[in-house]
């Protein structure tokens, strides 16, 4: 078994980036999730109200980040670390965010065709992983939904895709690692993993939103691959594709590196 693709979402809500390596930190790959869209109120926005999310481009450039979407003239935005702070609302948790500044703030309401504002994690800030399901009370994660990283499988999606009418890509389920070598389902039994130096502990099955329903192309949405999983892949803790992580050390993962089961 082995890392078959690496993706960071470096803005939460936006298109996925495709990396050939990644540095493990205890709240989440390197440059994933790290900034947050949030509408006048301080609400985090994401792909379930607002499937044009998924046309936002995200480009690393050698001093931060290019944003590009249909129609609007790209951006280039470089990350600011401190300046003016604010509390955002993502979930149940309330973050310390620092405001990333009009010009980006005019950019992303003009193509979310509300107003919203870019804002960045703050430097020391952690916002805490479920301690039901955490390995350790200091477990945190960055701003993905509620862990560090999100594990799926090849052989899992190449299984769904047998019962869909048109077959999906993994973009849908916005995973970090994906993995080949395994059984289809396999990652339902999985607990630790190592990559090299690097362990991490699946906690939680990923229970899935509309967020899959939504080409990660186009902004679309369908019925599928929901109404599918729902048929077979229904558990308590809603419909599953996906294992939740949390990162017990740190390293660099590369695609390709072997994956063993502990």
């Amino acid at each position: 078994m082995q890392i078959h693709a690496l993706y960071i979402y470096p803005i939460k809500g936006c298109r996925g980036v495709s990396v050939n390596q990644a540095k493990v930190e205890d709240i989440g790959l390197a440059d994933d999730r790290r900034y947050l869209v949030v509408d006048a109120d301080g609400k985090f926005l994401s792909q379930r109200e607002l499937p044009a999310m998924a046309r936002i481009v995200v480009t690393a450039t050698a001093t931060g980040w290019q944003l590009a979407s249909d129609n609007h003239a790209p951006l280039q935005i470089t990350p600011l670390y401190t300046g003016i702070t604010r509390l955002v609302t993502i979930w149940r948790n309330t973050s310390t965010v620092v405001d990333q500044g009009n010009d980006v703030a005019e950019w992303f309401s003009h193509v979310l065709g509300q107003p919203c504002r870019l804002v960045r994690m703050a430097l020391g800030y952690r916002r805490h992983v479920d301690p039901k399901y955490a390995t350790h009370p200091a477990d945190a994660v960055s701003f993905a939904d509620g862990y560090a990283s999100l594990i799926a499988n090849e052989a899992s999606l190449a299984d769904l895709n047998t019962r869909l009418a048109t077959p999906i890509g993994m973009d849908r389920f916005r995973p970090n690692i994906v993995v080949s070598g395994a059984t289809a389902w396999a990652e339902d039994q999985w607990h630790e993993l190592q990559v090299g130096n690097v362990t991490m502990t699946a906690v939680k099955p990923c229970a899935r939103c509309t967020v899959t329903t939504t080409d990660q192309l186009t902004g679309e949405r369908s019925l599928e691959p929901l109404a599918t999983l729902n048929t077979f892949r229904k558990q308590a803790l809603g419909v599953i594709f996906g294992q939740n992580l949390v990162h017990g050390s740190s390293g660099i993962i590369h695609v390709g590196d072997p994956i063993t089961l502990r």
